[in-house]
This record gives C-alpha cells, sequence and structure tokens, in this order.
C-alpha cells in the first residue's frame, strides 16, 4: 500500500508538472503572437547585473527600436544600428564606427531583435509565481536551457497578465551573477521614418570607421 501510494503522489506530481509546462507554453505562444501582430515595437529599460560572488553591482538604462528583424539599440553609450544587412556600432567615447555583415537568422548570439522572441525554443518551461509590480500583474514563467554547456541556470520571463507583453527578465547565471531587465515603457505602430534603420556616415566626419568584413 505504501508504494501504491509513492506511486500515486509521483504520477500525480508529474501530470502537475506537464501541466504547467503546457499552461506556460500556451502563455508564451500568445506573447509571441502578440509581438508578431506589431509592424515595430519601441522600448526604453532599466536594466541591472549582481555578483555577490565579487561583490559586482551595475545599473544602467537603454532603449530600443525593432522592426522586423532590423534594430536601433541604445545602452550603455553605445548605439547599435542593424538594416537588415549590415550591422553599425556606434562608440562616441572612441570616435569609432564599426561596420560588419550580419546575418540575425543564422547568427546563434543574443541580438536586441531576438530579445523579444528568444524564448521560442531551447528551453524547458514551467509555471512559476504571480507578482504585482508596479501596479501591473505579472505572471512569471521559469525557462531552463537545454544545453547542458549554456551558462545560464535559469531566466524568469514576467508576462503583463493584461496586455501580453514582456515586463520583466530575469536571469541567474552558474556563476552566481543575475541580470535583471524591467520594462519601463513601451510603445507600439509608431510612425518611424524611413531613414530610422540607416547609417549616415556624414553624421560622423571625424570618426574612424572600422569595416570588420
Amino acid at each position: 500500500m505504501r508504494y501504491l501510494t509513492l506511486f500515486i503522489l509521483l504520477f500525480t506530481s508529474l501530470f502537475i508538472q506537464a501541466q504547467d509546462a503546457q499552461k506556460a507554453r500556451k502563455l508564451l505562444d500568445e506573447v509571441s503572437a502578440k509581438i508578431k501582430s506589431y509592424d515595430n515595437i519601441s522600448l526604453e529599460f532599466r536594466y541591472s547585473v549582481t555578483n555577490l560572488q565579487e561583490q559586482f553591482s551595475q545599473d544602467s538604462r537603454g532603449n530600443l527600436t525593432v522592426q522586423g528583424d532590423k534594430y536601433v539599440f541604445n545602452f550603455m553609450g553605445t548605439t547599435e544600428i542593424f538594416d537588415g544587412k549590415k550591422k553599425y556600432t556606434i562608440i562616441p567615447e572612441d570616435e569609432e564606427v564599426s561596420i560588419e555583415n550580419f546575418d540575425p537568422k543564422k547568427d546563434k548570439n543574443f541580438t536586441p531583435s531576438k530579445m523579444l522572441t528568444f524564448f521560442n525554443s531551447g528551453y524547458s518551461y514551467a509555471w512559476d509565481k504571480l507578482l504585482v509590480l508596479s501596479g501591473k500583474k505579472v505572471q512569471f514563467i521559469k525557462l531552463k536551457p537545454l544545453d547542458s554547456k549554456d551558462d545560464r541556470k535559469e531566466i524568469l520571463l514576467g508576462v503583463d497578465n493584461v496586455t501580453k507583453n514582456i515586463y520583466q527578465l530575469i536571469e541567474t547565471r552558474k556563476d552566481g551573477a543575475r541580470t535583471e531587465l524591467t520594462v519601463t515603457s513601451l510603445k507600439t505602430n509608431q510612425p518611424i521614418s524611413k531613414n530610422h534603420f540607416t547609417f549616415a556616415e556624414s553624421k560622423y566626419p571625424n570618426y574612424y570607421i572600422n569595416w570588420i568584413d
């Protein structure tokens, strides 16, 4: 009888976990569909990184405008522009612009345009806590990388229950570092100039242009 009870408890636990995973995946599908429905997205965010082992902490702010694969990303004094074919990294402090060919569909690295859809594959999913943050009900989904070589331990993705937009992203790494990104402003389908994602070399007359490839 004891073994039967243990089996029932184990089966029930696995069943609940499976249901939670399905519920989490369903919510992420809704988020992905919502993102795809927008012509463009402009957001501002607060970013913090801490590492208790190294007693390190840093807070920054940035903004991002995305339209399809194209983007303009401003963060920590650097501007990154991707026009669909090339990536331009503008560093005013060094008066330098780096230009490189780039294909976000083939490149495996994390990019600003992938920030809003990175969760679609490569992770296991679990339903997590529901919190009220800045007056918003935010449902968190726990993601764990399937690749054992990934240096990230887990990711908590917070979704605004009403809008189905991403509100917060908390990433914990195996070395103890923790990063937190919170969306402070989000606007969609804004009027954007046709030159918004175009790099104009004439704006940087004294900059060193570094052609990487």
